[in-house]
């Protein structure tokens, strides 16, 4: 009894799994399994170099408008006495 129930149950696995195989889901899973793993690892790298790249230039440019923020906020704060047009001629 035990054995026909395996058969049975064994039986209809085979086209449930045919179709689960043939759908997309079957058609990703086997390119995932199939995609050289030593290419997705330069991949990754390139790109992170590539993103380490963009954050270095970031970083540096809000250096830059930092400074220059400083430096205008200097500029207006300081006090200076107004100047007065000299006597015209």
């Amino acid at each position: 009894m035990v054995i026909w129930a395996f058969v049975i149950l064994v039986m209809l696995m085979i086209p449930l799994l045919a179709i689960v195989i043939d759908s997309e889901f079957g058609r990703a899973f086997a390119r995932r399994i199939s995609r050289d793993p030593q290419a997705g690892d330069e991949e990754l790298a390139v790109r992170v170099e590539q993103l380490e790249g963009e954050v270095r230039y970031l970083s540096e440019t809000l250096e830059a408008l930092r400074e220059e923020t400083t430096f205008l906020r200097s500029l207006l704060e300081k006090k200076s006495e107004p100047r007065s047009l000299p006597p015209g001629d």
